[in-house]
């Protein structure tokens, strides 16, 4: 129990329940029961786990992360978070510090009687109906450690509900900040994000950092999507150089209904993504796109499924990495299609671009299909920068180091471009820009 630190998590649930008072005996706490009792039974993966072969997260079990508990602002003012924010952007801004809903840094627009955006703990209290039907539901922990230790520390993070009929026309911004705590801190965001029939919103979810301190983001977020519902959601992760990033996004859609995640993960020391699209209504089709930057000795993972549960469905799917100096990608993407779901329709595509002799990618297409009338694809490539591209660029008087940012520029934004919100296209750019400017070997 001590050597991978579930003996530590199971001590610190039990200061958590305390603090906890008369919430704990509601329906949630339960739940938060049940999970921190199969993260005992489970405890942290190992590489001999198939869906962590090649990620170790030995790294992040040597150190024993004080949960955060309460929220605490510690300081912050909106000028402080304005430069993770794009420019001249017109959104609903939904903020969190150490995992916990902050109302004075938070800005919502598009709030009316039938839209509810806010704190999550919030929500359990005044719409825990609606909250308990859903949360918990779809991101089960039963095989999953990390999604369990999130569950069984369940207090906030962000609630979004927008019922059938509606479109939330001004984005919806999530940010989660973490701060320069003086412990080696966890934070573990719940956000819960329901649309009803025939409605549409456009969501990002941006995770960042005020200092380079090792700490521990833990998230789940938990998507369901009624008939013919709409939603765009961008992630972007620049956490620390020394963080730890485990997030989970599991989307549960329905018939008709269309999803498209965009995703890019440029920052963090261990990082992993899990995200999960189940279409689980006959006509719904699933989009997801993404591009990990990654240099020095990051190992960023990206596991990726596509569950294709009801005939008709149609998903895509483009992931591409860029990595320097000794930096490890993983990319393992999955297209799981269910025994009645004919006339399934799936692509998946997964590019890597390799700047370094010491830079490297372990990528794993797969294809689990139980149906016999699909169309399903899959292709992985892995490469270095195209001498004759150079030379090409070279011979009309472009510099070196100029001609090959302008490969890798030109590489990455065939992913940027997909993202519909405009602000955060050009931000995005901006970053790329950026990073490239720091070199990448």
């Amino acid at each position: 129990m001590t050597q991978d630190k579930r003996s530590w998590y199971v001590l610190s649930f039990e200061h958590f329940e305390k603090s906890l008072n008369g919430l704990s005996s509601g329906a949630i706490h339960a739940v938060r029961k049940s999970a921190i009792a199969r993260f005992a039974e489970l405890g942290f993966p190992t590489t001999h786990d198939e869906e962590w072969k090649f990620t170790d997260v030995t790294p992040l079990k040597g150190v024993e992360f004080v949960p955060v508990l309460s929220y605490n602002s510690d300081g912050l003012t909106v000028k402080d978070i304005e430069k993770f924010l794009p420019k001249n952007f017109v959104c609903n801004r939904l903020v969190c510090v150490n995992g916990h809903y902050s109302e004075e840094l938070s800005s919502v627009l598009s709030q009316t009687q039938r839209v509810k955006m806010g704190s999550l703990a919030e929500a359990m209290r005044t719409d825990g109906e609606l909250v308990s039907a859903h949360l918990g539901q779809h991101a089960r922990f039963d095989e999953n450690a990390f999604t369990a230790l999130n569950t069984a520390f369940v207090n906030d993070g962000v609630f979004v509900s927008i019922p059938d009929r509606t479109i939330v026309e001004d984005p919806i911004y999530l940010l989660f900040i973490s701060t320069a705590l003086d412990t080696k801190f966890v934070s573990q965001p719940r956000n819960l994000i329901v649309l009803g029939k025939n409605s549409q919103a456009s969501i990002v979810e941006a995770y960042a950092s005020l200092s380079d301190n090792i700490y521990f983001t833990n998230s789940v977020t938990e998507v369901v999507m009624g008939e013919n519902a709409i939603i765009e959601h961008e992630k972007v992760q620049e956490e620390s150089a020394r963080a730890f990033h485990v997030s989970r996004t599991q989307v549960h859609q329905g018939r008709d209904s269309n999803f498209v995640s965009n995703s890019f993960a440029f920052g963090g020391s261990l990082v992993r993504n899990d995200i999960v699209a189940t279409m689980d209504g006959e006509g719904s089709e699933a989009t997801l796109n993404g591009l990990y930057l990654a240099n020095g000795s990051q190992h960023i993972d990206n596991h990726t499924t596509m569950d294709h549960a009801k005939p008709r469905c149609n998903s895509h799917e483009l992931y591409k990495g860029i990595l320097g100096g000794k930096s490890r990608g993983v990319f393992n993407g999955k297209i799981f299609v269910r025994k009645d779901a004919q006339k399934t329709d799936a692509k998946q595509t997964n590019k890597n671009l390799l700047l370094s002799d010491h830079a490297s990618i372990d990528t794993k297409p797969q294809l689990e299909i139980f149906a016999n009338d699909v169309k399903c694809t899959h292709g992985a490539t892995i490469g270095q920068l195209d001498e004759e591209q150079l030379f090409y660029l070279r011979a009309r008087g472009i510099g070196a180091e100029d001609a090959r940012t302008m490969l890798i520029y030109a590489f990455a934004s065939d992913v940027i471009d997909r993202v519909h919100v405009e602000a955060l296209r050009d931000r995005l750019h901006n970053v790329m820009h950026a990073k490239l400017g720091e070199g990448t070997e």
